[in-house]
């Protein structure tokens, strides 16, 4: 009620003192009140999600601290575990000097001067209870050998030098079966390829030190970006992806996928920029899928995205050309043969892996002047599947009807 003025609440919500009822008209002082309240909510919320996302990411980091207290604290339990296997003598009166006799008799250096008997219920004692101590520590070890075994089994306590083995041996483990669940919904429909994102998103804290996890959550995050409508939403997805990719590269430069995806990601992150800002990308994108063609020369996908790279280049409009010339020494340079022929190349490492590779061969053959080569390749698409947004933007029906005949 103090957010909003009196004249926007309904009949009802007036109180029974109240007299006259205001009129639904707002005044022009109310007005700008109402529109300053709003804009204070607005800004409210924005530092709020800022607040929410700080707080996010300490707590990723404290989880990630707690699973290295718990690993330290087992590491500590198994070593006072070891410890208590070694032998150690209990300081008892009777035992101490009755072990003592006990181990001059044995030496044959016994002292008989206190007689018979009384050495020789001396020396009984302490065989006895040496005895027992005995029995004991070995009823003792066997225990301990006994919690060993089942604990081992358990996979709660084992040897210090194994225990960091078989860590890593179940974080493989575990993590295989989830990169290869993550691999199967990415291939599904968009309930199977959002369901992926979340179940990555959900394993973050146990592997985010895993490139393969990494480039895999990448990877979901363009996947997200193709679900979503929402401009915002979209360039919160592929930044975030971005994001992960950049820690990812400082640590591993070798591995193709994360060139690769990082890529995808930075012309995703681009796509409603301005146009100097579109060719710089464009710039990172040829650079880093150079290097994964480097790293990963037979994968088909590799050349099917610098062909489209070339394809945007070689079909830079006026305004995108000036700008080129005036923000670079060094303008990027592609022909639509350029094009074709890494789409050629994509086609041979893997026949019919991808209808759009199909699609951009036939448009490729249309711009060169060949249009029986570009019916045909459309016609080999059209025996593709296809169910991603690329594949449905590619096609162009009107031309190809055009040159049919039909």
């Amino acid at each position: 009620a103090q957010a909003v003025p009196g004249a926007l609440l309904p009949v009802g919500a007036v109180g029974a003192g109240d007299v006259a009822v205001r009129s639904p008209q707002l005044r022009q002082d109310e007005h700008l009140e109402l529109l300053e309240r709003l804009d204070f909510v607005l800004s409210n919320v924005v530092e709020l999600r800022k607040e929410v996302e700080e707080l996010r990411n300490s707590l990723q980091h404290l989880a990630v601290e707690i699973v290295g207290e718990v690993r330290n604290h087992l590491e500590e339990t198994q070593r006072l575990t070891r410890r208590r296997k070694l032998p150690f003598f209990r300081e008892r009166s009777d035992s101490t000097g009755s072990s003592s006799i006990y181990f001059t008799a044995s030496s044959g250096n016994i002292n008989t001067d206190d007689g018979e008997s009384e050495g020789g219920y001396t020396t009984a004692n302490a065989e006895s209870d040496y005895d027992r101590e005995s029995e004991r520590e070995s009823e003792e070890e066997v225990s301990c050998d006994t919690v060993r075994t089942v604990r081992r089994d358990s996979l709660d306590l084992v040897p210090e030098d194994e225990s960091t083995l078989v860590v890593d041996s179940l974080l493989e483990e575990g993590l295989g079966q989830l990169l290869e669940q993550a691999d199967r919904l990415h291939s599904g429909d968009e309930q199977n390829r959002r369901e992926g994102f979340q179940l990555l998103l959900n394993n973050k804290l146990v592997y985010a030190g895993q490139r393969e996890f990494l480039w895999r959550l990448a990877r979901a995050h363009c996947d997200m970006w193709e679900l979503t409508e929402d401009e915002d939403e979209r360039r919160s997805y592929a930044a975030g992806g971005k994001e992960e990719l950049e820690l990812a590269l400082q640590k591993w430069d070798q591995s193709a996928e994360c060139h690769q995806w990082f890529a995808i990601l930075c012309g995703q992150v681009s796509e409603k920029e301005s146009i100097s800002k579109r060719i710089q990308a464009g710039y990172v994108f040829k650079e880093h899928i150079d290097k994964a063609i480097a790293l990963k020369p037979q994968d088909p996908q590799l050349y099917y995205l610098l062909g489209r790279w070339c394809y945007q280049v070689a079909h830079l409009g006026w305004l995108e050309k000036r700008t080129v010339s005036a923000l670079f020494e060094t303008p990027p340079t592609a022909t639509v043969q350029d094009a074709l022929q890494n789409f050629l190349q994509a086609e041979e490492l893997s026949p019919g892996f991808s209808k759009a590779g199909r699609v951009y061969i036939a448009k490729c053959y249309r711009d060169l002047g060949n249009v029986s080569a570009a019916v045909l390749w459309m016609d080999l698409a059209s025996e593709l599947p296809g169910n991603t947004k690329e594949v449905t933007l590619s096609r162009e029906p009107e031309w190809i009807l055009t040159h049919r005949g039909d």
